[in-house]
């Protein structure tokens, strides 16, 4: 484990070290890197957040981002947020950084105002780190190809009974078909 982990916000210059992470952790050929690089330039009612975890010599070790989607209710569109992707380099994965970065993304989506938080990943993984079923609380996957115990969610003080439906992804999923990957 690493002690000394410092989470910040990505700038320009991590933009080809958090690609290699990517393209390490999801494979060579994987199309996250490029699904990434097409997340920082949303608009949204939420900020999109990248951040990234480093050593104290200051090398990147994970990445994780956050963007924002929607929520189909019955009576209007809910503004949301999804995290994806998260990664750690290979050479430090299981060694409480990921956790660490999730935990600090999560602070930022409830300090954005969100409501919910979803995601689709592992429920080993997930579920002890504070996520629950999404589909137990009324929210319908934006894919079939999402297994339903992958499809979570994070729900803040914000939310309210009505705030329920089909999740909604921004277009940069479909267009690197990064929609029930994982």
């Amino acid at each position: 484990m690493i002690s000394e982990l410092k989470v910040r916000h990505e700038v320009r210059a991590d933009h080809a070290r958090v690609a290699d992470i990517h393209a390490l952790a999801f494979g060579k050929d994987n199309p996250v890197p490029a699904l990434v690089d097409d997340l920082r330039s949303l608009q949204g009612r939420f900020e999109t957040t990248s951040l990234v975890a480093c050593s104290q010599a200051g090398d990147i070790l994970a990445h994780v981002m956050l963007s924002s989607a929607w929520v189909d209710a019955p009576t209007r569109m809910i503004d949301v947020m999804v995290l994806s992707p998260l990664a750690v380099h290979p050479d430090h994965q299981r060694a409480n950084i990921g956790t660490r970065l999730l935990k600090a993304a999560v602070e930022a989506a409830r300090t954005l105002g969100t409501p919910f938080l979803f995601l689709e990943g592992n429920p080993k993984y997930y579920r002890p780190r504070g996520f629950e079923m999404a589909g137990s609380m009324g929210f319908d996957r934006p894919s079939t190809r999402i297994p339903e115990a992958a499809f979570q969610v994070v729900k803040f003080d914000t939310a309210t009974a009505e705030m329920t439906g089909r999740l909604i992804y921004r277009e940069p999923f479909w267009t690197h078909d990064c929609v029930g990957l994982r």
